[in-house]
Parts: C-alpha cells; structure tokens; sequence
C-alpha cells in the first residue's frame, strides 16, 4: 500500500488512519487515503558462463535463456513493470537499473544476446551478493541459470528473504543421457579440460543418467529448503506452459 493523499473524517472511518498532523493544523480530523501498489519490478539475473554454450536439441543454453528473457520482459512492459537485467558468470559482467520503456527491454535483451564474458566460470553466491546490495527495492528475480555451482544456498536464501524469487534451471537432455559410441570426446565448458568418455559401455551410461538425475534432484530439495519457486527448462522443448502453470499456481497462494 502507498500513500497518495489526506481527506476529511467521515463516520465510520478507522480511527488508525488518521493523520494528526494535518488534524492538528486543520481543526478537525483527516485521515490518510493509501492506493494499492501494482507496480512491479523485474529482474532478470541470467548466467553467461562457458556452460550456457552448450545445447544439441537446436539451441545453446545461452539462446534459451535470452529467448526467455524477451518473453517476460515484454510481459513485464505490458503490464506497466519496471524491468532490469544482472548478467553474470565467475564475477558479476554487468547490471542495467530497472526501467520500463520499449527501448528499454529491447536494450536488456540485446545485452543478454552479444554480451561476451569476461568470466568462464559460474558464481550463483557472488550474483545474487550483488543482487542484494544493488537491488534494494523488492522485486521479482527471475534467476537463469544451469545452477553448476556450489554453496550459494545462504546467498540464495536470503534473496529469497528480499525479493521474491523464482529459479529458471536450463537443461539440455545430453546432461542426463550420454549419446551412443564407442567412446566421446568431452570437454568442460568452463575449465576446457577434454576427457574422453566410453559411451559405449552401459554402465557407464547408467551411471551418467542417475548422476544426472540425482542433480536435479538435489537442486529441487535445494529450491523447497529455501522456499524458492522454480521452473525446469529444457533446450529445444515448449516452456510456457510450465510457466503458466507455475504463475496459476502462485495466484492460487495469494488467493
């Protein structure tokens, strides 16, 4: 609720509204009127690390989350909401204050899109560090990343505590299922450290999957203990029903 201005005491009125200032210049009662704020603001906090440029199902990671980023921010100028953009890998690359103009939005996906890393590497806790300070109005965080990060939990519980978080974990299916062959040549996108992997042993591939399986899941215990919405996305499959879902369910909460 925001203030917006003072009226006359009408029978009826809650007494705790009243403002005594102007009461005591004016003689007789006024109370405070308050309107409800509707205005949001957006933040859009997307990982740039080496790892996000990877995909084998028609788009990298890094497609997938700009691809995401433009559909809710022309939502969030739609709905009149201030929108602003933290891009990170290793270290924070870059932070542009929320506005809501069209060439605003258009400016944040442009960002997300050509920006180039100076960082190859993934820090979930020294983003939403920075997050914290420079973002001091509440807003809701779209955080958008592969999550290959460890001991960000505090940093992200107490984001959560400030704003009003939602993780945007981003997948591609040859992270939980190696493709058939003797053998694979891999590299890490972050370090560059090649490995060549014997695909075509099923023990292998069995242990690959339950590896893979047991990331997600620990990523969704990680969400519930922080008390996190999240949205699961895969490279090269329909999202916006699983935001949908995610959004209806939120109103379902409020209500």
């Amino acid at each position: 609720m925001e203030f917006s201005d003072v009226r006359e005491y009408l029978p009826g009125d809650d007494v705790r509204s009243i403002d005594w200032n102007v009461t005591a210049r004016m003689g007789h009662p006024y109370i405070k009127k308050f309107i409800e704020e509707r205005e949001l603001t957006v933040l859009f906090c997307v990982d740039v690390s080496g790892s996000q440029w990877f995909g084998t199902r028609g788009q990298f990671k890094a497609e997938r989350a700009a691809e995401m980023t433009a559909v809710m921010a022309f939502a969030a100028l739609r709905n009149n909401d201030r929108a602003g953009l933290l891009v990170f890998s290793d270290r924070v690359e870059k932070y542009v204050p929320p506005r809501k103009t069209r060439g605003h939005m258009l400016r944040l996906i442009r960002e997300v899109l050509t920006h180039r890393p100076a960082g190859h590497g993934t820090s979930l806790s020294q983003a939403l560090d920075v997050l914290n300070r420079v973002q001091r109005r509440r807003a809701v965080v779209f955080l958008i990343s592969d999550f290959m990060d460890q001991g960000y939990e505090r940093a992200l519980r107490i984001a959560e505590q400030r704003h009003d978080v939602i993780a945007v974990p981003v997948w591609d299916e040859r992270e939980e299922k190696m493709p058939g062959g003797a053998r694979v040549l891999v590299s890490d996108a972050e370090t560059g450290t090649p490995i060549l992997v014997p695909a075509g042993s099923s023990t292998f591939c069995r242990d690959y999957a339950r590896r893979g399986a047991d990331r997600r899941a620990q990523l969704e215990s990680l969400f519930r203990r922080t008390g996190t919405d999240a949205v699961f996305t895969q490279t090269g499959t329909p999202y916006i029903e699983s935001f949908l879902r995610l959004f209806n369910e939120r109103a379902r909460r409020l209500r």
